[in-house]
């Protein structure tokens, strides 16, 4: 029945403000994330064009890797998904809590 199907966008706002579509999404098995890709699949899954579910077999991540993500673009932007910042941005939030 029509009312059980999930009505999805087919594209939705990018990171970088571009519309993103399931066909310009990282290509399927991706294991080299740069910094735009996990931005990229972080806003499909917010925008509604992927589940979690979906991300995560897509891309092979687990349930807490793309959470991981999700949080660090919530708190520091794009700028939080860099590996070597991690720490800084961990710190950052951890004492901005204190206060």
């Amino acid at each position: 029945m029509i009312e059980n199907q999930k009505i999805r966008p087919s594209q939705v706002v990018g990171p970088l403000g571009e519309p993103l579509t399931i066909e310009s999404l990282p290509a399927p098995g991706t294991t080299r994330w740069v910094v735009r890709r996990k931005a990229e699949v972080v806003a499909a899954v917010n925008g509604g064009l992927l589940t979690v579910d979906e991300a995560c077999e897509r891309y092979a991540l687990t349930l807490e890797e793309f959470a991981g993500w999700q949080r660090a673009v919530d708190r520091s932007g794009m700028p939080g998904l860099r590996v070597t910042r991690i720490q800084h941005y961990k710190s950052l939030y951890e004492r901005q809590q204190r206060y």
